[in-house]
């Protein structure tokens, strides 16, 4: 079950970060831009560390108070959520 889940959570991570560089990219280029509920539903998914990682690394929505707020928030949330299951499932 563990293996399911690190590896859902490596992919998520690595679409969320992805999608910051190329939001990033597309707001330079005044092109089609990725909705702002996109980025924010990649992090409440389980991609917040990608996603703030993006932030940091592209210098992008570091501005908006949203995603200065919740991504970090949904990243620890998803951090405690899975410290929380592998405690639960390792008691006797």
């Amino acid at each position: 079950m563990y293996i399911i889940l690190i590896i859902y959570l490596i992919l998520i991570n690595l679409i969320g970060f992805f999608l910051y560089g190329l939001d990033k990219a597309k707001a330079k280029r005044k092109g089609g831009r990725i909705p702002e509920r996109i980025l924010l539903w990649m992090a409440r998914i389980g991609g917040g560390a990608g996603c703030w990682l993006g932030m940091a690394l592209f210098r992008h929505k570091t501005k908006h108070i949203r995603f200065k707020i919740l991504v970090p928030l949904w990243t620890m949330i998803w951090a405690v959520g899975v410290v929380l299951l592998v405690f639960k499932t390792s008691l006797p």
